[in-house]
């Protein structure tokens, strides 16, 4: 039997754990491809330094998008480097994997999920939905009957969800994350300064000074750009009140899919919800402030997990390890 190994497959970053070691990999889901051959010259975090500054004849693209596989072939390459990373460069057997998917995916969507994994060298695939895995990663308690709530902002989706005896009663799948929160943030640049700015710049100004609420605000940072008036290098300074600013909208449409949630949520379920709170899960929870604007208008104590980024891989990995209920939340279907 190959090892058993479980994948945060996510739109920005890829997170490998493997039993009995815990997570052993945790890389940027970026790919630099030779145009005119597709060889795969970069993967990961070598890769990512190289978006928006390659030549011509390289590019560095992101092969998933919004949580689903957007390029096939450069998944499959880049998932077999993370599998050669994780062996140590040397020979092993075809691994058992499992691997998250978002919440409602499509059926085609899951095969290319599940054949990708098998092109990459497992030998065998099973499927999680993301909100389980962060669930369960979060220390929720999943197969008992009482109902939670847990909102996971990746990447490339935010996954809503209640769940309760092992599976999912309710959830909102939306395509507003991570990535829509930093094109927010370069729009809103452009939009006010006249200064286009890179991606790159406008997730470390969402990092390092991303505010959703007034008593979170973090200050000030400085960033450089190219003033679209004259074409020439610019240098300006951005508050975290201005980020609030630039997030609004979509900030405002993962609170309105929690609130949706909540109104088509049982009764009984809703009254659990109220006693143990929301847990916030992934990237997006280490927005300043998310979790107050969320119990403000929600009125539902909000919590953030001890480990977002993990949640996910850690929450797969206790699936691996379990001998118990855990283990039969999902199945390999071998190939």
């Amino acid at each position: 039997m190959g090892k058993s190994i479980g994948i945060d497959l996510g739109t920005a970053n890829t997170l490998i754990y493997v039993k009995g070691k815990g997570i052993v990999l945790r890389e940027p889901s970026v790919v630099a491809v030779e145009g005119r051959y597709g060889k795969v010259v970069a993967v990961g975090s070598e890769a990512k330094l190289m978006l928006g500054k390659t030549p011509g004849s390289i590019t560095a693209v992101r092969p998933l998008k919004d949580g689903v596989i957007a390029e096939f072939d450069v998944t499959a390459a880049m998932l077999r480097n993370f599998f050669r990373k994780v062996s140590g460069n040397t020979f092993f057997s075809r691994p058992k994997v499992i691997i998250c998917i978002p919440y409602g995916v499509t059926e085609v969507e899951k095969r290319a999920v599940e054949d990708v994994t098998i092109e990459a060298g497992a030998q065998s695939v099973a499927l999680i939905e993301e909100p389980i895995a962060a669930a369960i990663g979060s220390g929720l308690r999943v197969a008992s009957a009482t109902g939670s709530m847990i909102v996971d902002i990746g990447g490339g989706t935010t996954e809503v969800a209640v769940i309760s005896l092992g599976g999912i009663v309710l959830s909102t799948s939306l395509r507003i994350a991570g990535d829509e929160l930093d094109e927010a943030i370069v729009a809103y640049v452009k939009r006010k300064y006249n200064v286009l700015i890179g991606e790159s710049t406008g997730e470390l100004l969402k990092k390092r000074i991303g505010s959703v609420h007034p008593t979170a605000d973090r200050g000030m940072m400085e960033i450089r750009g190219r003033n679209l008036l004259t074409g020439l290098p610019a240098i300006i300074t951005i508050s975290s009140a201005e980020v609030r600013e630039a997030l609004s909208e979509q900030v405002s449409h993962i609170v309105d899919s929690i609130r949706t949630t909540l109104e088509n949520t049982p009764p009984e379920l809703s009254s659990d919800l109220y006693d143990h709170g929301i847990i916030l899960a992934g990237g997006g929870a280490l927005l300043g402030g998310l979790d107050v604007l969320i119990n403000q208008i929600t009125g539902i104590k909000t919590f953030i997990a001890k480990k977002p980024l993990d949640s996910v891989a850690i929450g797969i990995g206790r699936v691996i390890e379990s001998v118990g209920d855990l283990g039969n939340i999902v199945r390999f279907r071998p190939r």
